[in-house]
């Protein structure tokens, strides 16, 4: 996806491996969410999770932060206060009424190999759990906090996208039949109409067939496209790294 979305800031960050664009405050306040379910899902207790999650928010220096329009101490003072507000809300939220799973793995990082597809696949699983939707196969399961409830729920494209990566590497590493992609949504702001913060959708994978043949097809084009010789152009448009990527073409500081 980062391919797609910005060729060079692609290029800059998994080929040169250059890692120095700072992460935005909604995404940090999204990786302290993950760090502290992780926790939660691996058997320690929900006080203990919520902690060790603020953790990870305060140990992000301020160099690693796009503040945006935050520039003096004092701005950004706040904007990490707002930050951790929005991380405790939001994770009081989810657990508040926690979904309760058979877990057979956390943070499960793996790779797959698929016939046709020059490069493996890599994708990081929040939880493998045991299936509801079939005997012996597992279900993968995926948690995002969002500022707002996804349109198209379950159909949302990146969720397809996500979802067939993971089932891949989730299906070689552990053996099974790999069933449903289930994604819980986790709203950060309070709802003003009082209606749940979290909403959970379901992907089966029984149901996707024109979605994995549309995958492969991606896959294979994405794959000739960067093993082609190219030119890699910026994208000023991209949202979250367009002016860096403008900036590492005008100084050339990534000449393939």
């Amino acid at each position: 996806m980062a391919f797609l979305r910005n060729p060079l800031a692609w290029y800059k960050r998994y080929v040169e491996q250059v890692y120095d664009t700072p992460s935005t405050p909604s995404s940090i306040v999204g990786q302290a969410g993950h760090k502290a379910l992780e926790h939660f899902y691996s058997g320690i207790g929900k006080k203990g999770a919520v902690e060790l999650g603020l953790e990870h928010l305060r140990d992000v220096a301020d160099f690693e932060i796009n503040f945006g329009k935050a520039v003096t101490k004092t701005a950004k003072k706040e904007k990490r206060a707002a930050m951790e507000r929005d991380y405790l809300q939001a994770v009081s939220f989810y657990l508040e009424k926690p979904p309760r799973y058979d877990i057979l793995g956390v943070e499960v990082k793996a790779l797959a190999n698929v016939p046709g597809i020059p490069l493996p696949l890599k994708s990081v699983s929040d939880l493998v759990v045991a299936s509801k939707g079939g005997k012996g196969a597992v279900d993968i399961v995926d948690h995002k906090f969002v500022d707002s409830f996804s349109v198209d729920g379950a159909g949302k494209s990146l969720f397809v996208i996500q979802a067939l990566f993971n089932y891949y590497t989730v299906r070689e590493s552990f053996g099974k039949e790999v069933r449903r992609f289930i994604v819980h949504e986790c709203k950060k702001r309070r709802n003003s109409d009082g209606s749940p913060q979290v909403r959970r959708y379901v992907l089966d994978f029984t149901k996707l067939e024109e979605e994995f043949t549309l995958f492969h097809r991606l896959l294979r084009d994405a794959t000739q496209e960067i093993g082609r010789p190219r030119i890699y152009l910026p994208n000023p448009s991209d949202m979250f790294e367009g002016e860096n990527s403008l900036t590492i073409y005008r100084l050339g500081l990534t000449t393939p």
